[in-house]
């Protein structure tokens, strides 16, 4: 009952992704009956023989190949990262995340129902207005999340954020940039543009540099010609004088 309860849930909650929060109770009863059985297999008591028949009794050990499969499953999805470190529920930063989330998709439904009389289905400017505030939360949110969890997080794991959380962020990005076509300025843009234009700008200082550095050096150089000059005219007016 334990596995198709576990596999009812992860189809029905396969897309949009909802794994991690829809059936983490199903995968924690089911490891907790799996445990129960592999501990019997190492007792001597009555029990032995009877966990022993479930578990390694035929050639295909449908059973050990479920767990398998389902901690397999469970791992790829990192849905550890999602949950409290017993595992008993959704972690706080989690909680915090899908709560803006859903908030994000109200505001697109909520715009797009207001202005699609009037406007074309491409124009979503008003979209892109009222819920930039909400998105760039949102966004701001799954950056940090991903920093704490690449120094361990709240369940202690160091890997990808849960596909839960991950497919949601997604989802919000690719209506924001994709759908609506709306855009958040980049808090980097500024600095990045004023470096390029420094690095452009270098080659014309550059040349202007050299060019009146020559042109001094060239004045330099013809000045002691004109005082030559000037010197053998008063020689020769003093000559016939």
């Amino acid at each position: 009952e334990g596995s198709a309860a576990l596999t009812g849930c992860l189809g029905r909650r396969a897309r949009p992704v909802r794994l991690c929060q829809a059936c983490h109770h199903h995968y924690g009863r089911l490891l907790a009956q799996y445990g129960n059985i592999t501990r019997a297999v190492g007792n001597s008591s009555e029990s032995h023989n009877c966990a022993k028949s479930i578990l390694t009794s035929d050639r295909l050990q449908i059973v050990v190949t479920l767990s398998e499969f389902f901690n397999e499953t469970w791992e790829a999805a990192n849905c550890a990262n999602c949950l409290k470190n017993n595992s008993e529920g959704l972690s706080n930063s989690t909680v915090e995340f899908l709560d803006l989330f859903n908030k994000s998709l109200t505001c697109f439904e909520q715009n797009v129902q207001g202005q699609a009389v009037y406007l074309s289905p491409n124009n979503y400017t008003e979209v892109c207005k009222n819920c930039n505030e909400t998105y760039k939360i949102l966004n701001d949110l799954y950056n940090h999340l991903q920093r704490m969890n690449k120094q361990g997080g709240e369940s202690g794991h160091s890997a990808h954020l849960c596909i839960d959380v991950e497919d949601a962020m997604n989802i919000t990005r690719k209506l924001w940039s994709r759908t609506f076509n709306c855009s958040v300025p980049c808090s980097d843009t500024v600095p990045v543009i004023a470096v390029s234009s420094f690095i452009l700008f270098l080659p014309i200082v550059f040349y202007l540099s050299s060019f009146l550095h020559s042109k001094q050096k060239k004045r330099i150089l013809i000045l002691p010609k004109r005082i030559q000059s000037n010197a053998s005219l008063v020689n020769i007016q003093e000559k016939y004088s």
